[in-house]
Protein backbone atom coordinates (compact mmCIF):
# COMPACT_ATOMS: atom_id res chain seq x y z
CA UNK A 1 0.00 0.00 0.00
CA UNK A 2 3.02 2.27 0.31
CA UNK A 3 3.80 1.96 -3.41
CA UNK A 4 0.25 2.92 -4.38
CA UNK A 5 0.42 5.72 -1.78
CA UNK A 6 -2.78 4.51 -0.13
CA UNK A 7 -0.89 3.97 3.14
CA UNK A 8 -1.12 7.76 3.47
CA UNK A 9 -4.13 8.57 1.31
CA UNK A 10 -6.57 6.20 2.99
CA UNK A 11 -6.37 8.14 6.24
CA UNK A 12 -7.43 6.99 9.68
CA UNK A 13 -9.98 4.46 8.39
CA UNK A 14 -7.10 2.15 7.44
CA UNK A 15 -6.89 -0.35 10.31
CA UNK A 16 -3.16 -0.58 11.15
CA UNK A 17 -1.23 -2.38 13.85
CA UNK A 18 2.35 -3.34 14.72
CA UNK A 19 3.77 -6.71 15.65
CA UNK A 20 6.22 -7.21 18.53
CA UNK A 21 9.13 -6.37 16.24
CA UNK A 22 7.64 -3.04 15.24
CA UNK A 23 6.59 -4.12 11.75
CA UNK A 24 3.44 -2.54 10.35
CA UNK A 25 0.42 -4.53 9.16
CA UNK A 26 -3.04 -3.60 7.92
CA UNK A 27 -6.39 -5.34 7.92
CA UNK A 28 -7.17 -4.44 4.37
CA UNK A 29 -10.29 -2.52 3.31
CA UNK A 30 -9.67 -3.41 -0.36
CA UNK A 31 -7.25 -5.71 -2.16
CA UNK A 32 -6.17 -3.99 -5.37
CA UNK A 33 -2.48 -4.12 -4.48
CA UNK A 34 -2.49 -7.84 -3.63
CA UNK A 35 -4.37 -8.87 -6.75
CA UNK A 36 -2.16 -6.67 -8.94
CA UNK A 37 0.94 -8.28 -7.43
CA UNK A 38 -0.53 -11.72 -8.12
CA UNK A 39 -1.23 -10.90 -11.78
CA UNK A 40 2.21 -9.34 -12.14
CA UNK A 41 3.79 -12.67 -11.21
CA UNK A 42 1.44 -14.91 -13.22
CA UNK A 43 0.58 -13.05 -16.44
CA UNK A 44 3.24 -11.97 -18.93
CA UNK A 45 1.40 -11.93 -22.28
CA UNK A 46 -1.65 -10.24 -23.79
CA UNK A 47 -2.80 -13.73 -24.86
CA UNK A 48 -4.06 -14.36 -21.32
CA UNK A 49 -6.07 -11.15 -21.22
CA UNK A 50 -8.66 -10.08 -20.31
CA UNK A 51 -8.80 -11.65 -16.86
CA UNK A 52 -11.32 -11.16 -14.06
CA UNK A 53 -10.72 -12.39 -10.52
CA UNK A 54 -13.39 -12.35 -7.86
CA UNK A 55 -13.73 -13.12 -4.17
CA UNK A 56 -16.24 -12.95 -1.35
CA UNK A 57 -14.20 -11.82 1.63
CA UNK A 58 -14.32 -10.09 4.99
CA UNK A 59 -12.97 -6.53 5.01
CA UNK A 60 -12.10 -4.06 7.73
CA UNK A 61 -12.29 -0.31 8.23
CA UNK A 62 -11.51 1.65 11.38
CA UNK A 63 -14.82 3.52 11.37
CA UNK A 64 -14.96 6.37 13.86
CA UNK A 65 -18.72 5.98 14.38
CA UNK A 66 -20.11 2.61 13.24
CA UNK A 67 -23.85 2.99 12.74
CA UNK A 68 -26.94 1.50 11.20
CA UNK A 69 -26.19 -2.06 12.32
CA UNK A 70 -24.47 -3.73 9.36
CA UNK A 71 -24.84 -0.68 7.11
CA UNK A 72 -21.59 0.84 8.37
CA UNK A 73 -19.46 -1.40 10.57
CA UNK A 74 -15.78 -2.06 11.20
CA UNK A 75 -16.00 -5.58 9.80
CA UNK A 76 -18.11 -6.41 6.76
CA UNK A 77 -18.51 -8.88 3.91
CA UNK A 78 -18.06 -7.89 0.28
CA UNK A 79 -18.08 -9.47 -3.13
CA UNK A 80 -15.15 -8.06 -5.12
CA UNK A 81 -14.02 -8.45 -8.69
CA UNK A 82 -10.82 -7.16 -10.32
CA UNK A 83 -10.36 -6.99 -14.09
CA UNK A 84 -7.10 -6.81 -16.04
CA UNK A 85 -7.19 -5.71 -19.68
CA UNK A 86 -4.88 -4.76 -22.53
CA UNK A 87 -6.32 -1.29 -23.03
CA UNK A 88 -9.12 1.15 -22.25
CA UNK A 89 -11.49 -0.33 -24.84
CA UNK A 90 -11.25 -3.83 -23.40
CA UNK A 91 -11.61 -2.52 -19.85
CA UNK A 92 -14.70 -0.50 -20.86
CA UNK A 93 -16.34 -3.64 -22.26
CA UNK A 94 -15.84 -5.48 -18.98
CA UNK A 95 -17.02 -2.43 -17.04
CA UNK A 96 -20.30 -2.37 -18.96
CA UNK A 97 -20.79 -6.13 -18.58
CA UNK A 98 -20.30 -5.77 -14.83
CA UNK A 99 -22.79 -2.89 -14.78
CA UNK A 100 -25.42 -5.03 -16.50
CA UNK A 101 -24.72 -7.97 -14.16
CA UNK A 102 -25.08 -5.75 -11.08
CA UNK A 103 -28.30 -4.26 -12.42
CA UNK A 104 -29.69 -7.76 -12.86
CA UNK A 105 -28.64 -8.74 -9.34
CA UNK A 106 -30.25 -5.73 -7.69
CA UNK A 107 -33.37 -5.96 -9.83
CA UNK A 108 -33.70 -9.63 -8.91
CA UNK A 109 -33.53 -8.55 -5.26
CA UNK A 110 -36.46 -6.20 -5.99
CA UNK A 111 -34.30 -3.28 -4.91
CA UNK A 112 -35.25 0.26 -5.84
CA UNK A 113 -31.90 1.78 -6.76
CA UNK A 114 -30.21 4.51 -8.76
CA UNK A 115 -27.00 4.14 -10.75
CA UNK A 116 -25.13 7.42 -10.30
CA UNK A 117 -21.79 8.86 -11.31
CA UNK A 118 -19.54 9.02 -8.28
CA UNK A 119 -16.15 10.14 -7.00
CA UNK A 120 -13.34 7.56 -7.03
CA UNK A 121 -11.73 8.89 -3.85
CA UNK A 122 -8.82 6.91 -2.41
CA UNK A 123 -9.42 4.07 -4.88
CA UNK A 124 -7.87 6.08 -7.70
CA UNK A 125 -8.90 6.05 -11.34
CA UNK A 126 -10.89 8.45 -13.48
CA UNK A 127 -14.47 7.15 -13.49
CA UNK A 128 -16.76 5.33 -11.12
CA UNK A 129 -20.45 4.65 -10.60
CA UNK A 130 -22.37 3.75 -7.46
CA UNK A 131 -25.54 1.76 -7.00
CA UNK A 132 -27.59 3.61 -4.38
CA UNK A 133 -30.58 1.88 -2.77
CA UNK A 134 -33.11 4.60 -1.99
CA UNK A 135 -33.83 4.86 1.75
CA UNK A 136 -34.73 7.90 3.88
CA UNK A 137 -32.30 6.83 6.62
CA UNK A 138 -29.40 6.28 4.21
CA UNK A 139 -26.12 8.09 4.81
CA UNK A 140 -25.49 8.77 1.11
CA UNK A 141 -27.17 11.53 -0.85
CA UNK A 142 -27.96 11.72 -4.55
CA UNK A 143 -29.13 14.56 -6.75
CA UNK A 144 -31.99 13.63 -9.07
CA UNK A 145 -34.10 15.28 -11.73
CA UNK A 146 -37.46 13.53 -11.77
CA UNK A 147 -38.29 14.96 -15.20
CA UNK A 148 -35.39 13.71 -17.33
CA UNK A 149 -33.94 11.08 -14.97
CA UNK A 150 -30.52 12.71 -14.48
CA UNK A 151 -28.88 11.58 -11.24
CA UNK A 152 -25.43 11.84 -9.65
CA UNK A 153 -23.68 11.96 -6.33
CA UNK A 154 -23.56 15.56 -5.03
CA UNK A 155 -19.79 15.82 -5.51
CA UNK A 156 -20.20 14.95 -9.20
CA UNK A 157 -23.54 16.61 -10.00
CA UNK A 158 -23.76 19.36 -12.60
CA UNK A 159 -26.45 21.97 -12.12
CA UNK A 160 -27.34 25.56 -12.92
CA UNK A 161 -27.92 27.97 -10.05
CA UNK A 162 -30.49 30.74 -9.80
CA UNK A 163 -28.78 34.11 -10.15
CA UNK A 164 -29.51 37.19 -8.05
CA UNK A 165 -30.98 40.37 -9.43
CA UNK A 166 -28.22 41.88 -11.60
CA UNK A 167 -29.77 45.34 -11.26
CA UNK A 168 -29.06 45.53 -7.52
CA UNK A 169 -26.57 48.31 -6.78
CA UNK A 170 -23.55 47.65 -4.60
CA UNK A 171 -23.95 49.36 -1.24
CA UNK A 172 -21.38 50.73 1.22
CA UNK A 173 -20.18 48.32 3.89
CA UNK A 174 -21.83 48.91 7.28
CA UNK A 175 -21.43 47.54 10.79
CA UNK A 176 -24.43 46.23 12.73
CA UNK A 177 -24.51 45.00 16.32
CA UNK A 178 -25.85 41.46 16.68
CA UNK A 179 -25.59 40.55 20.38
CA UNK A 180 -25.65 36.80 20.93
CA UNK A 181 -26.61 36.06 17.31
CA UNK A 182 -24.32 33.26 16.15
CA UNK A 183 -26.27 30.97 13.81
CA UNK A 184 -27.51 31.52 10.27
CA UNK A 185 -31.11 30.95 11.38
CA UNK A 186 -30.85 33.46 14.23
CA UNK A 187 -29.11 36.03 12.02
CA UNK A 188 -31.75 35.67 9.31
CA UNK A 189 -34.52 36.30 11.83
CA UNK A 190 -32.67 39.12 13.58
CA UNK A 191 -32.00 41.09 10.37
CA UNK A 192 -35.16 40.00 8.49
CA UNK A 193 -32.87 38.72 5.76
CA UNK A 194 -33.07 35.65 3.52
CA UNK A 195 -30.42 33.03 4.23
CA UNK A 196 -29.10 33.19 0.65
CA UNK A 197 -27.95 36.77 1.38
CA UNK A 198 -25.83 35.63 4.33
CA UNK A 199 -22.26 34.34 4.14
CA UNK A 200 -20.78 31.43 6.08
CA UNK A 201 -17.02 31.21 6.57
CA UNK A 202 -15.86 27.75 7.63
CA UNK A 203 -12.30 26.68 8.37
CA UNK A 204 -10.74 23.33 7.58
CA UNK A 205 -7.57 21.59 8.71
CA UNK A 206 -5.75 20.02 5.76
CA UNK A 207 -2.38 18.50 4.90
CA UNK A 208 -1.49 21.96 3.52
CA UNK A 209 -2.53 23.91 6.60
CA UNK A 210 -5.67 25.83 7.56
CA UNK A 211 -7.99 27.03 4.78
CA UNK A 212 -11.26 28.95 4.79
CA UNK A 213 -14.36 28.19 2.72
CA UNK A 214 -16.93 30.92 1.99
CA UNK A 215 -20.44 29.92 0.91
CA UNK A 216 -23.95 31.33 1.06
CA UNK A 217 -26.00 30.78 4.19
CA UNK A 218 -28.48 28.44 2.51
CA UNK A 219 -25.75 26.17 1.14
CA UNK A 220 -23.52 23.46 2.59
CA UNK A 221 -19.84 22.90 1.88
CA UNK A 222 -19.08 19.77 -0.13
CA UNK A 223 -15.78 18.70 1.37
CA UNK A 224 -14.95 16.38 -1.54
CA UNK A 225 -15.31 19.21 -4.06
CA UNK A 226 -13.27 21.47 -1.80
CA UNK A 227 -10.56 18.83 -1.43
CA UNK A 228 -10.27 18.34 -5.20
CA UNK A 229 -10.26 22.07 -5.95
CA UNK A 230 -7.46 22.80 -3.49
CA UNK A 231 -5.53 19.66 -4.43
CA UNK A 232 -5.24 18.14 -0.97
CA UNK A 233 -5.48 14.59 0.36
CA UNK A 234 -7.07 15.06 3.77
CA UNK A 235 -9.59 17.57 5.04
CA UNK A 236 -11.38 17.99 8.37
CA UNK A 237 -13.64 20.73 9.69
CA UNK A 238 -11.74 22.75 12.28
CA UNK A 239 -13.25 22.91 15.75
CA UNK A 240 -14.09 26.18 17.47
CA UNK A 241 -10.99 25.95 19.66
CA UNK A 242 -8.74 25.57 16.60
CA UNK A 243 -10.42 28.53 14.87
CA UNK A 244 -10.06 30.65 17.99
CA UNK A 245 -6.37 29.76 18.27
CA UNK A 246 -5.45 30.07 14.58
CA UNK A 247 -7.71 32.94 13.50
CA UNK A 248 -8.36 34.62 16.84
CA UNK A 249 -12.14 34.92 16.35
CA UNK A 250 -15.21 33.17 17.78
CA UNK A 251 -16.81 30.87 15.21
CA UNK A 252 -20.22 32.58 15.37
CA UNK A 253 -18.87 35.96 14.23
CA UNK A 254 -16.11 35.04 11.79
CA UNK A 255 -16.29 36.48 8.27
CA UNK A 256 -14.10 36.85 5.18
CA UNK A 257 -13.32 40.57 5.48
CA UNK A 258 -9.80 41.20 6.78
CA UNK A 259 -9.03 37.52 7.37
CA UNK A 260 -5.38 36.58 6.92
CA UNK A 261 -6.12 33.10 5.60
CA UNK A 262 -6.42 31.39 2.24
CA UNK A 263 -10.08 31.75 1.29
CA UNK A 264 -11.77 29.43 -1.19
CA UNK A 265 -14.97 31.14 -2.33
CA UNK A 266 -17.93 29.35 -3.86
CA UNK A 267 -19.03 30.40 -7.35
CA UNK A 268 -22.51 31.29 -6.07
CA UNK A 269 -20.94 33.87 -3.73
CA UNK A 270 -19.05 35.51 -6.59
CA UNK A 271 -22.33 35.83 -8.52
CA UNK A 272 -24.05 37.76 -5.71
CA UNK A 273 -23.91 41.21 -4.12
CA UNK A 274 -24.42 42.92 -0.78
CA UNK A 275 -24.07 39.98 1.59
CA UNK A 276 -24.21 39.93 5.37
CA UNK A 277 -21.08 38.42 6.95
CA UNK A 278 -19.43 38.06 10.33
CA UNK A 279 -17.57 41.16 11.49
CA UNK A 280 -14.67 39.23 13.09
CA UNK A 281 -15.57 40.69 16.44
CA UNK A 282 -17.98 39.44 19.06
CA UNK A 283 -21.59 40.57 18.55
CA UNK A 284 -20.78 42.27 15.23
CA UNK A 285 -21.79 41.61 11.62
CA UNK A 286 -21.19 43.53 8.40
CA UNK A 287 -23.78 44.57 5.80
CA UNK A 288 -23.19 44.98 2.05
CA UNK A 289 -20.13 42.74 1.93
CA UNK A 290 -19.03 42.15 -1.67
CA UNK A 291 -16.41 39.69 -2.97
CA UNK A 292 -13.60 41.34 -4.89
CA UNK A 293 -14.12 44.70 -3.21
CA UNK A 294 -14.14 43.70 0.48
CA UNK A 295 -12.19 40.44 0.37
CA UNK A 296 -10.07 38.64 -2.19
CA UNK A 297 -10.54 34.92 -2.91
CA UNK A 298 -7.50 32.68 -3.08
CA UNK A 299 -9.50 30.24 -5.22
CA UNK A 300 -12.98 30.33 -6.73
CA UNK A 301 -14.99 27.23 -7.62
CA UNK A 302 -18.04 25.09 -7.01
CA UNK A 303 -17.51 23.86 -3.45
CA UNK A 304 -21.09 23.24 -2.33
CA UNK A 305 -23.83 20.66 -2.42
CA UNK A 306 -26.68 21.32 -4.83
CA UNK A 307 -29.82 22.73 -3.23
CA UNK A 308 -33.52 22.64 -4.05
CA UNK A 309 -33.21 26.08 -5.66
CA UNK A 310 -30.81 24.73 -8.31
CA UNK A 311 -31.86 23.46 -11.73
CA UNK A 312 -31.06 20.35 -13.76
CA UNK A 313 -28.12 20.84 -16.11
CA UNK A 314 -29.90 18.89 -18.86
CA UNK A 315 -33.52 20.03 -18.87
CA UNK A 316 -33.69 22.98 -16.47
CA UNK A 317 -36.20 21.24 -14.17
CA UNK A 318 -35.92 21.50 -10.39
CA UNK A 319 -33.68 19.02 -8.59
CA UNK A 320 -34.45 16.87 -5.59
CA UNK A 321 -32.00 15.57 -3.00
CA UNK A 322 -32.61 11.98 -1.92
CA UNK A 323 -30.95 9.70 0.58
CA UNK A 324 -29.84 6.15 0.07
CA UNK A 325 -27.46 3.33 0.93
CA UNK A 326 -24.52 2.44 -1.29
CA UNK A 327 -24.82 -1.25 -2.17
CA UNK A 328 -22.46 -1.50 -5.14
CA UNK A 329 -19.60 0.36 -6.80
CA UNK A 330 -17.81 0.17 -10.15
CA UNK A 331 -14.37 1.73 -10.72
CA UNK A 332 -12.34 2.31 -13.87
CA UNK A 333 -8.89 2.27 -12.30
CA UNK A 334 -6.89 2.60 -15.50
CA UNK A 335 -3.17 2.05 -14.92
CA UNK A 336 -3.02 3.59 -11.45
CA UNK A 337 -2.05 0.38 -9.62
CA UNK A 338 -0.14 -1.34 -12.42
CA UNK A 339 2.11 1.74 -12.70
CA UNK A 340 2.65 1.89 -8.94
CA UNK A 341 3.50 -1.81 -8.69
CA UNK A 342 5.33 -2.09 -12.03
CA UNK A 343 2.86 -4.71 -13.29
CA UNK A 344 3.47 -5.15 -17.03
CA UNK A 345 2.81 -7.58 -19.87
CA UNK A 346 3.93 -7.98 -23.48
CA UNK A 347 1.35 -6.51 -25.87
CA UNK A 348 0.58 -7.58 -29.46
CA UNK A 349 3.54 -5.56 -30.73
CA UNK A 350 5.94 -7.33 -28.38
CA UNK A 351 6.36 -4.25 -26.21
CA UNK A 352 5.90 -3.97 -22.48
CA UNK A 353 2.70 -2.26 -21.39
CA UNK A 354 0.89 -1.72 -18.09
CA UNK A 355 -2.34 -3.55 -17.27
CA UNK A 356 -5.52 -1.49 -17.52
CA UNK A 357 -7.64 -2.30 -14.49
CA UNK A 358 -11.16 -2.09 -13.16
CA UNK A 359 -12.62 -3.13 -9.82
CA UNK A 360 -16.18 -3.87 -8.83
CA UNK A 361 -17.86 -4.54 -5.49
CA UNK A 362 -21.17 -5.43 -3.86
CA UNK A 363 -21.66 -4.85 -0.14
CA UNK A 364 -23.06 -8.22 0.89
CA UNK A 365 -23.41 -7.30 4.57
CA UNK A 366 -25.36 -4.14 3.91
CA UNK A 367 -27.46 -5.45 1.00
CA UNK A 368 -30.02 -7.24 3.23
CA UNK A 369 -30.25 -4.14 5.43
CA UNK A 370 -30.94 -1.96 2.38
CA UNK A 371 -33.61 -4.38 1.16
CA UNK A 372 -35.29 -4.37 4.58
CA UNK A 373 -35.37 -0.56 4.58
CA UNK A 374 -37.51 -0.75 1.44
CA UNK A 375 -39.61 -3.76 2.41
CA UNK A 376 -41.23 -3.70 5.84
CA UNK A 377 -44.40 -2.75 7.67
CA UNK A 378 -45.54 -2.50 11.28
CA UNK A 379 -45.53 -6.30 11.60
CA UNK A 380 -41.98 -6.90 10.38
CA UNK A 381 -39.94 -7.61 7.25
CA UNK A 382 -41.46 -8.30 3.83
CA UNK A 383 -38.70 -10.22 2.05
CA UNK A 384 -38.61 -10.35 -1.75
CA UNK A 385 -39.05 -13.99 -2.77
CA UNK A 386 -35.51 -14.37 -4.19
CA UNK A 387 -33.72 -13.66 -0.93
CA UNK A 388 -36.23 -14.70 1.71
CA UNK A 389 -34.83 -17.18 4.26
CA UNK A 390 -37.80 -19.38 3.35
CA UNK A 391 -40.29 -18.94 0.53
CA UNK A 392 -43.15 -20.68 2.35
CA UNK A 393 -44.03 -21.56 5.92
CA UNK A 394 -46.58 -24.28 6.68
CA UNK A 395 -48.49 -23.57 9.89
CA UNK A 396 -50.65 -26.27 11.51
CA UNK A 397 -52.86 -24.55 14.09
CA UNK A 398 -53.47 -27.71 16.15
CA UNK A 399 -52.52 -31.40 16.42
CA UNK A 400 -55.44 -32.48 14.21
CA UNK A 401 -53.89 -30.76 11.18
CA UNK A 402 -50.26 -31.74 11.81
CA UNK A 403 -50.22 -34.89 9.64
CA UNK A 404 -51.68 -33.07 6.63
CA UNK A 405 -49.25 -30.18 7.24
CA UNK A 406 -46.31 -32.58 7.09
CA UNK A 407 -47.64 -34.05 3.83
CA UNK A 408 -47.83 -30.60 2.24
CA UNK A 409 -44.39 -29.74 3.61
CA UNK A 410 -42.70 -32.79 2.06
CA UNK A 411 -44.52 -32.41 -1.27
CA UNK A 412 -43.42 -28.78 -1.65
CA UNK A 413 -39.91 -29.61 -0.49
CA UNK A 414 -39.65 -32.27 -3.23
CA UNK A 415 -40.82 -29.64 -5.73
CA UNK A 416 -37.82 -27.47 -4.82
CA UNK A 417 -39.60 -24.95 -2.62
CA UNK A 418 -37.57 -23.45 0.23
CA UNK A 419 -40.02 -24.27 2.98
CA UNK A 420 -40.36 -24.24 6.77
CA UNK A 421 -42.73 -26.32 8.88
CA UNK A 422 -43.65 -24.50 12.08
CA UNK A 423 -44.60 -27.45 14.28
CA UNK A 424 -43.77 -25.74 17.57
CA UNK A 425 -46.08 -26.44 20.49
CA UNK A 426 -47.28 -22.84 20.80
CA UNK A 427 -50.41 -20.91 19.88
CA UNK A 428 -51.28 -20.28 16.23
CA UNK A 429 -51.29 -16.53 16.89
CA UNK A 430 -47.64 -16.57 17.95
CA UNK A 431 -46.74 -18.59 14.85
CA UNK A 432 -48.50 -16.04 12.63
CA UNK A 433 -46.74 -13.14 14.34
CA UNK A 434 -43.32 -14.78 14.08
CA UNK A 435 -43.86 -15.55 10.40
CA UNK A 436 -44.78 -11.93 9.69
CA UNK A 437 -41.84 -10.65 11.73
CA UNK A 438 -39.36 -12.85 9.85
CA UNK A 439 -40.97 -11.88 6.55
CA UNK A 440 -41.66 -15.25 4.92
CA UNK A 441 -43.54 -14.43 1.69
CA UNK A 442 -46.29 -17.09 1.86
CA UNK A 443 -48.09 -18.87 4.70
CA UNK A 444 -49.88 -22.18 4.17
CA UNK A 445 -52.36 -22.41 7.04
CA UNK A 446 -54.20 -25.54 8.15
CA UNK A 447 -56.76 -24.43 10.70
CA UNK A 448 -60.51 -24.34 11.19
CA UNK A 449 -61.10 -23.79 7.48
CA UNK A 450 -59.44 -27.14 6.79
CA UNK A 451 -61.38 -28.92 9.53
CA UNK A 452 -64.74 -27.49 8.44
CA UNK A 453 -64.41 -27.02 4.67
CA UNK A 454 -61.37 -29.14 3.73
CA UNK A 455 -59.81 -25.97 2.36
CA UNK A 456 -56.28 -24.74 2.99
CA UNK A 457 -55.52 -21.03 3.33
CA UNK A 458 -52.58 -19.49 1.48
CA UNK A 459 -51.76 -16.00 2.73
CA UNK A 460 -49.53 -13.51 0.91
CA UNK A 461 -47.29 -11.61 3.34
CA UNK A 462 -46.98 -8.59 1.04
CA UNK A 463 -50.63 -7.72 0.43
CA UNK A 464 -52.38 -9.88 3.03
CA UNK A 465 -54.61 -11.59 0.47
CA UNK A 466 -55.87 -15.07 1.36
CA UNK A 467 -56.75 -17.81 -1.11
CA UNK A 468 -58.57 -21.03 -0.19
CA UNK A 469 -57.65 -24.17 -2.13
CA UNK A 470 -58.04 -27.91 -1.83
CA UNK A 471 -55.13 -30.01 -0.66
CA UNK A 472 -54.43 -31.27 -4.19
CA UNK A 473 -54.16 -27.72 -5.54
CA UNK A 474 -51.70 -26.43 -2.92
CA UNK A 475 -48.50 -27.30 -4.79
CA UNK A 476 -49.75 -25.87 -8.09
CA UNK A 477 -50.97 -22.65 -6.44
CA UNK A 478 -47.75 -22.15 -4.47
CA UNK A 479 -45.55 -22.70 -7.53
CA UNK A 480 -47.58 -20.14 -9.49
CA UNK A 481 -47.39 -17.59 -6.67
CA UNK A 482 -43.62 -18.03 -6.35
CA UNK A 483 -43.12 -17.70 -10.11
CA UNK A 484 -45.24 -14.54 -10.18
CA UNK A 485 -43.40 -13.06 -7.18
CA UNK A 486 -40.05 -13.45 -8.94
Amino acid sequence: MEKSNRWKDYGEELLRFQDRKGGWFVLSPTHEELVTQLVKELVTSYKRLPLVFYQIQIKFRDEMRPRGGVIRSREFLMKDAYSFSQDEREMEEIYQRMRVAYEQIFSRCHLKYKLVEAESGSMGGNLSHEFIALAPMGEDRIVECEKCGYSAKPEMANYSSTRDDDNEEIGPIEEVLTPGVKTIKDLSEFLYCRTNKLLKTLFYQTDKGLIGAVIRGNHQVNEEKLRKLVGIKRIQLAGKDVVKKEVGIDVGFVGPVGINSQLIVDTAVMEGKNFVAGGNRKDLHLLNVNPGRDFQPWLVGDIRFPSKEDRCCRCGHSLSIKRGIEVGHLFQLGKHYSHALEARFLNKKGREDYFTMGCYGIGISRLPAAIIEQNYDEDGIIWPIEIAPFQVVVIPTNEKTLNFSEKIYFNLQKAGVEILLDDRDISAGVKFKDSDLIGIPFKVILGNTWLKEKKIEIKNRKDGKIEKVGINQVSKEIMELIAYAK
